[in-house]
């Protein structure tokens, strides 16, 4: 039998701001444990906590860029539950009254059409601790250990919608996610690290007989952190849970979690709904009131979003797609191409450059676009050069490797090397001269016709003047003497 999925994401993203959602302490990370914590995050007695105003910046920062609808008026509740890393006992989260309902985020669909992704909400809470148990460590004891340096960072969830246009499959499971962290890191609120913890998901999954339109019981499996590893339990669970329907069986709504070396998923609990938390509202923080200029103001404040780029480098620029979404899948990347095309005079010639040379180079660096030594108006001149024929492509290469080494402009490397191309046309038709004799018989093989070979003479050439040729000034002069 076959069956449709349907999947959804609730996506913890750890936002990036200077302090704790509710405190004071800095948001920071590998540090020693337990060294940036205070009365408020650790949930002492008699503690008060303050909201921080860039944290709810940044939630309504997330739910304009996903097309959310924008609440005035919102509220912090109290989820409670128990575990070791929680030190009040509760977590400070939004129930009723979230900041950002009922947006969409468009996605490639697997027929390759447009497909937008339901967002039921957007809410924001403090995050837990961290446990280290001993299996982490280096000695034999059995023992868990609390670090809170992570409690009460700010926490942003993003929580899919099931019954509004979800996700059908792995591969859209994948590219929600990997359009969802390109997004936010767009729009400036997290880095997104998924090694560091920093975006992490429970994936909610059910089965049910193609074409048919009831839900049945699904499964969520807690804090995936790797896409390879998400992709693997979504997998594993699509055909555990086809097998149980196919022996008769029913499904458990259950919380699962993922074993990273059996690749399986593993029963963790039942599954919790919104009445097993027993929320209700924070006694110790207001309601959050939003005027229309504050929400305005951060709408106004929205950088250029990854679709925005796409079509603005290919109408104005006049850059394939393909290449388009390249330079943006990464906004380092695209505010490097964008600073570079101010200078430069041949922007397609800079977009296969930048990907083709430039990225070379960082790969064998293992080095990020920020972390490049090439100024953006010296990689545009050298474009410009290679683009007027003043540099050949291959010099310019050469160029561009030793501008990466030292950070210094093309001209200065041109200068400091001696890599002027040959201007003098007599100079020019002494080595093409010298060519032709030491080889007779191509010559002869042009004069009849083929022009093949002459690719051959240019390559002689080339050799002879160390690259410094201008191969189209050669191509004349070859046509020009031997008439062919």
């Amino acid at each position: 039998m076959e069956y449709d999925a349907i999947i959804c994401f609730e996506t913890h993203v750890e936002l990036k701001t200077e302090t704790k959602l509710f405190c004071g302490c800095r948001v920071a990370y590998d540090i020693p444990p337990n060294t940036e914590i205070c009365p408020v995050c650790t949930g002492q007695p008699g503690a008060l906590p303050v909201l921080n105003r860039k944290a709810v910046e940044y939630a309504i920062r997330a739910g304009v860029a996903l097309d959310c609808t924008i609440n005035s008026r919102s509220r912090f509740a109290r989820k409670n539950y128990f575990y070791p890393d929680l030190p009040k006992g509760y977590q400070i989260s939004q129930y009723e009254l979230p900041f950002c309902e009922n947006g969409y985020l468009e996605i490639t669909g697997d027929d390759g059409k447009p497909y937008l992704v339901g967002i039921k909400r957007i809410h924001l809470e403090e995050d837990a601790g961290k446990l280290v148990h001993s299996s982490d460590s280096f000695d034999d004891a059995d023992y868990s250990l609390v670090d809170y340096n992570r409690s009460s960072v700010p926490l942003l969830e993003i929580v899919g919608d099931h019954e509004k246009n979800p996700l059908r499959s792995i591969q859209e499971a994948r590219a929600y996610l990997e359009k969802l962290r390109q997004i936010l890191r767009y729009i400036g609120i997290s880095d997104c690290k998924m090694e560091k913890g920093q975006l992490r998901c429970d994936v909610n999954l059910s089965i049910r007989p193609k074409g048919t339109t009831t839900f049945n019981n699904r499964t969520e499996v807690k804090n995936m952190s790797s896409f390879r590893f998400m992709m693997e339990a979504l997998e594993y669970e699509m055909n555990r849970q086809a097998e149980i329907l196919e022996s008769g069986g029913s499904i458990e709504q259950e919380t699962l979690l993922f074993d990273e070396i059996k690749r399986i998923t593993l029963p963790m609990r039942s599954k919790e709904d919104a009445p097993d938390y027993r929320y209700f509202p924070d006694p110790d923080l207001l309601e959050v009131d939003l005027d229309d200029k504050f929400i305005a103001d951060i709408k106004n404040a929205l950088p250029e979003l990854p679709h925005q780029r796409v079509q603005k480098i290919m109408d104005v620029y006049d850059i394939p797609r393909d290449d388009a979404l390249i330079l943006t899948k990464d906004r380092d990347i695209s505010d490097y191409f964008t600073a570079c095309v101010l200078h430069c005079q041949d922007p397609k010639r800079l977009s296969h450059w930048i990907i083709k040379e430039l990225f070379r180079l960082l790969k064998e660096a293992s080095a990020a676009i920020k972390e490049c030594p090439i100024e953006p108006e010296n990689c545009a001149e050298l474009v410009n050069l290679v683009s007027q024929g003043k540099v050949t492509a291959g010099i310019g290469r050469e160029i561009l490797d030793d501008m990466f080494k030292t950070g210094e402009a093309p001209n200065t490397i041109i200068d400091k090397k001696g890599l002027k191309p040959i201007q003098d046309e007599n100079r020019l038709e002494t080595l093409l001269d010298e060519v032709m004799d030491e080889n007779p018989e191509v010559v002869s093989q042009i004069e009849e016709g083929n022009l093949k070979p002459i690719d051959f003479l240019v390559g002689q050439v080339m050799r002879k003047s160390k690259g410094k040729a201008n191969p189209k000034s050669v191509i004349k002069l070859i046509h020009r003497k031997l008439n062919p």
